[in-house]
């Protein structure tokens, strides 16, 4: 726990506008120091991977199964929080003090004698802008925006809105929060002198995955809206800017953008792919069908027993990146390190566990070409005659390498460097999967892909339209025999060659 000696502190945190690697290094920071993050609804649920802190929704909106939590009830928990001597982080999408109620909160913290800190974050609009492919302020088009607010507080008697000299503005205007009233600011600005033909557009969900974009007349934006059922948060832009778009706008045109793509990894082994899939415009949905376990005591004490006579092996083999970790850690748990394989060559399946194994300062003798056993056999076979192999791997692994390396003369003792358990079936899982569908889900191994089948049955009943991916030949046979349909498979075989798998299989459907 972060304490204090007397007072916590609390600290507005912007979020950004909800692609996550748009919080500020500060803000980032600060998730990691802290041991309690109240969020708000726009705050992309990604973003809490980055604190070990207790984590609790405080939406002032209906959304889903949330309820609503008043502005008051935000205070009284930040300022009961910092009491107890917690590090408090209140995550608020965009900037805590662009149209947000930041400035309340700090106010109440003030008045309470709790000590704050405001850290800024990229507000919605400049997401929009720079995500849709607009300039608000291009130098041949406008020298000035105006963020204005299409919700004002209802306790208000009149708007404090000037639509006469909003329709006179010389640049871009850019409303927060007007997707409701979108009809009476199109009709204000055109009843006050706007131009009926002056381009607009509306973004909705802007920086992510599901952002949308539609552009019209302001006379004609309001008609465009409901055609195309927009949904909150969304901005309305006015202005010259909005006909950038067709030269200026890059997000949409990312490999992967708008598409749901199931992760099966475990989920502490998922991040780097959950970064991939962001990167190229998706969104990663982690649906973890196998657990990682370090070995039994039993499955342990043969591993110590094989750490303990290095002198009896000639090679050591990993044909996974769990069993480079879990054999590793043993290592560093028995407070030895990579001195202890001096004598040793290591051999290695595929350019995925070899990258793991360079973690740890270690490069291998041998990389198969491809991640499978035949292939690292075949690799091995001219030199392992008479040769005596220690092979760490999953409590599961098949005994094909163990078969044709013993084959070709070699000696191979196996040992467990790390348990897989199944998933077991859960709500939450489920709902995962479903709600909204997934586009695709990646089967990355035989296991994998028998769980699958069993936590998602709709995968081979057909009833679901998610498509699978596989990471490998093996994996793919695997597939087919759970009863599931491959649809397309990676040619480098590794998460990253399923992406682009994906990419190109979406390319062929275009």
């Amino acid at each position: 726990m972060n304490k204090q000696s007397a007072s916590g502190k609390v600290f507005l945190v912007g979020a950004g506008p909800g692609d996550p690697r748009l919080i500020t290094l500060r803000g980032a920071e600060l998730l990691a120091q802290a041991d309690v993050v109240f969020y708000d609804g726009l705050v992309n649920p990604l973003l809490l991977k980055l604190t070990n802190g207790r984590c609790e929704r405080t939406a002032r909106t209906q959304s889903g199964n949330h309820a609503t939590v008043p502005q008051d009830s935000i205070n009284e928990q930040l300022i009961d929080e910092a009491r107890t001597g917690r590090c408090v982080v209140r995550l608020k999408g965009g900037d805590p003090y662009i149209f947000g109620r930041g400035s309340e909160e700090s106010r109440a913290l003030s008045d309470a004698g709790i000590p704050f800190e405001i850290v800024p974050g990229i507000t919605a609009a400049t997401a929009a802008g720079v995500y849709a492919g607009f300039s608000f302020t291009h130098r041949h088009h406008s020298s000035a925006v105006a963020f204005v607010t299409g919700h004002e507080t209802p306790d208000r008697e009149t708007s404090q809105l000037d639509y006469a000299a909003l329709a006179q503005f010389p640049g871009t205007l850019v409303f927060y929060m007007g997707l409701a009233r979108v009809r009476t600011i199109c009709k204000q600005l055109v009843a006050h002198g706007k131009s009926a033909a002056t381009s607009a557009a509306v973004v909705s969900h802007a920086s992510m995955p599901d952002q949308r974009v539609v552009t019209a007349d302001l006379s004609q934006l309001t008609e465009a809206v409901e055609q195309h059922e927009l949904r909150a948060p969304s901005l309305i832009v006015v202005g010259e800017c909005v006909n950038q778009r067709d030269t200026a706008s890059w997000f949409e045109s990312l490999p992967l953008f708008g598409l749901r793509i199931g992760i099966t990894r475990p989920e502490q082994q998922a991040e780097d792919v959950v970064a991939a899939v962001v990167r190229a415009g998706g969104q990663p949905v982690v649906l973890p069908t196998i657990e990682i376990h370090p070995p039994d005591e039993q499955q342990l004490q043969q591993l110590d027993a094989a750490i303990d006579n290095p002198e009896s092996f000639d090679w050591l083999l990993f044909t996974s990146a769990n069993a480079v970790r879990g054999f590793m850690e043993q290592l560093a748990n028995r407070s030895l390190d990579a001195r202890w394989l001096h004598q040793m060559k290591i051999a290695v399946i595929g350019p995925s566990t070899a990258a793991e194994l360079k973690l740890w300062s270690l490069q291998a003798d041998v990389i198969s070409e491809t991640s499978r056993a035949d292939s690292l056999a075949e690799s091995l076979t001219p030199l392992v005659a008479g040769k005596r192999c220690l092979w760490p791997a999953a409590d599961r692994a098949r005994e094909t390498l163990s078969s044709l390396l013993t084959s070709a003369g070699a000696v191979v003792q196996q040992v467990v460097a790390y348990r897989h358990t199944d998933t077991p079936v859960s709500k939450e899982l489920r709902q995962e999967f479903c709600q909204p569908p997934l586009d695709w889900i990646g089967i990355s191994s035989p296991a994998i892909a028998r769980q699958s089948a069993t936590l998602f049955p709709e995968l081979v009943s057909g009833e679901s339209q998610t498509r699978i991916v596989s990471i490998s030949k093996l994996t793919s046979e695997a597939a087919l025999e759970a009863g599931l349909t491959v649809h397309t498979e990676a040619i480098d075989t590794s998460w990253q060659g399923m992406l682009d798998a994906i990419a190109a299989a979406e390319r062929g459907y275009e």
